[in-house]
């Protein structure tokens, strides 16, 4: 394990996200000498890396490997079901261990596949795309999808550790790394100006994976989000500021079948969000203005087709972060002051989606 930096996330739960580069070799030390068996939940694309990962394991513990679809196919019930048959075809006990091993949407089904198995076994998620990193594998929401929506049916659950291990990016598409960038930027709007300054600085630099730039963009992505979920870990209040864009942005990915990347559905949603801030007179043009360059600068969407509309208010009334039949949505006063918008007038939310129409 070389230069590596740890990011403790607390709370009730408390557990540390190790970042750098070869560091699955600590994984082991994270299980513990009490679990004697291990299922490590993959998608196909990882395989070859699954069966080295659990070549690394195999003298301590025994290590079962489940393949699963990759992306949001993954996240369905017969999914999650497939994982709980290995397991119980296997006698894993309640201690026993899963790993998450992939992207953000195979650390969500891993993580409620061991929420869920004998009421929660332990659990390590290793992402590996930037989504996952800064995202998906931190704050223990674990979810699957439904017919009628994303992530509705979930559990809130710890993992033991996060091992963020820049070196699993090789490889990856330009596409999928620039994706990833919807949750950074994220992060840089609702508390961590830096975040943007690094960006507006260098582009290049910013999204080149073995930049230095680049390490530091994903450590500050996952300090903001430890903060918040350590303090708020099942989104009673503080937490709910993590949702920026994602109101819109989950209603996007419902609407397109989930074939979008989320974090191309997220960037549209904030430049929403940021349209709803200035609307209701919160948010200045200058910094509606810079989520667009800023989004623009890495490739991702800032705009959808206008006649979505009644489409997009039908998912966004049914989405998780709803109150009863009240739409909430997480605006800005400005940058690093994030607040919610609660109950908006339907002409409000329609003026705003004209803004972002094509």
């Amino acid at each position: 394990m070389t230069g590596s930096s740890t990011i403790t996330v607390s709370g009730t739960v408390p557990y540390d996200v190790i970042i750098g580069r070869d560091i699955l070799a600590g994984i082991g030390d994270q299980l513990g000498a009490n679990v004697a068996k291990v299922l490590i939940v993959h998608p196909a694309t990882l395989g070859a890396k699954a069966a080295k990962l659990r070549e690394s394991l195999a003298d301590r513990y025994e290590v079962l490997l489940a393949e699963i679809p990759d992306a949001e196919a993954g996240k369905r019930v017969e999914v999650a079901a497939f994982c709980w048959g290995v397991m119980g075809q296997s006698d894993f006990t309640r201690s026993d261990a899963v790993i998450g091993f992939g992207g953000g949407s195979v650390t969500d089904l891993a993580g409620f596949v061991a929420a869920t198995w004998l009421r929660g076994v332990k659990l390590i998620q290793v992402p590996t795309t930037l989504l996952g990193m800064v995202d998906a594998s931190i704050g223990g929401k674990t979810g699957i999808n439904t017919a009628e929506g994303k992530n509705l049916v979930g559990a809130f659950y710890a993992p033991t550790a996060v091992f963020v291990d820049l070196d699993t990016l090789i490889g990856l598409s330009q596409m999928e790394i620039l994706a990833g960038f919807g949750e950074v930027v994220k992060c840089g709007f609702i508390a961590e100006p830096e975040i943007l300054s690094i960006i507006e600085t260098g582009v290049d630099r910013a999204t080149d994976t073995t930049s230095g730039e680049f390490r530091r963009l994903v450590e500050l992505s996952i300090g903001v989000k430890a903060r918040v979920v350590g303090e708020d870990f099942t989104e009673q209040g503080l937490r709910e500021i993590l949702n920026y864009g994602h109101t819109l942005g989950h209603a996007i990915e419902y609407a397109e079948r989930f074939q979008w990347r989320h974090g191309a559905a997220v960037a549209i949603g904030m430049v929403y969000a940021a349209e709803l801030g200035r609307l209701t007179g919160r948010l200045s043009d200058s910094v509606v203005d810079r989520h667009r360059s800023i989004l623009t600068s890495l490739q991702l969407p800032i705009d959808y087709p206008v006649g979505r509309w009644n489409t997009l208010l039908s998912a966004m009334q049914r989405d998780k972060k709803a109150r009863g039949s009240m739409l909430r949505f997480i605006v800005l006063d400005d940058v690093a002051k994030p607040t919610v918008l609660t109950g908006p007038d339907k002409s409000l939310l329609f003026a705003a989606y004209q803004e972002i129409g094509v």
